[in-house]
């Protein structure tokens, strides 16, 4: 990946998203009850702290020794036990069914965008949602040509919305996305009987 991306506004922390898979996947792990460029910042924290990023390494590593490596200040979420549980889970799997490459989950084989969509939904801690954004930033951002994707990332994958990280590519989308996902919140939060 040879991209800019900017989902942190941070340049050295964008830059490792742009040029490291695992950075890419584990950043969208991380991004749940947090502010996105908050969950997208922490795969620079595990690589600083780490010396670099290595699925096998992480998966390796002792799960206190991790977890402590997660919660130092500052903390790589704001749930950095369980959060450093999941990300050792993802590791794991990855080193187990794509050696260890990250970029191998929507490279491997020529898949579509259905079967790039289904590798993510099986990914530790990967759902429906998280995996259709994920796939929409591959497409939006990061130059996926997988035939498909686009209807396979559903609403995500809508040109010219503003509706998740897929969307961010600078301060003003950041805001359009944060503003959507605000109303998005609010309308759900009416819409439920009292």
């Amino acid at each position: 990946m040879t991209t800019s991306l900017h989902l942190v506004q941070e340049p050295e922390a964008d830059a490792l998203l742009a040029s490291d898979p695992l950075a890419l996947l584990v950043g969208m792990l991380l991004d749940q009850q947090v502010a996105m460029e908050v969950a997208f910042a922490g795969p620079k924290k595990i690589a600083d702290r780490m010396g670099g990023l290595d699925a096998g390494a992480i998966a390796r590593t002792g799960p206190e020794e991790f977890a402590e490596l997660c919660s130092r200040q500052p903390a790589v979420h704001r749930f950095p036990g369980s959060m450093a549980a999941r990300i050792q889970s993802l590791c794991g799997y990855l080193v187990e069914h794509y050696g260890g490459d990250a970029a191998a989950v929507w490279t491997a084989g020529d898949p579509d965008g259905r079967e790039v969509l289904g590798r993510l939904k099986t990914l530790p801690g990967y759902g429906d949602q998280k995996a259709r954004i994920f796939l929409a930033l591959l497409g939006k951002q990061l130059g996926l040509q997988a035939p498909g994707w686009r209807e396979a990332a559903g609403d995500y994958g809508e040109e010219g919305a503003r509706r998740s990280i897929a969307d961010v590519v600078d301060e003003q989308t950041l805001a359009e996305v944060r503003a959507f996902k605000k109303s998005a919140k609010a309308a759900k939060k009416a819409a439920k009987p009292e």
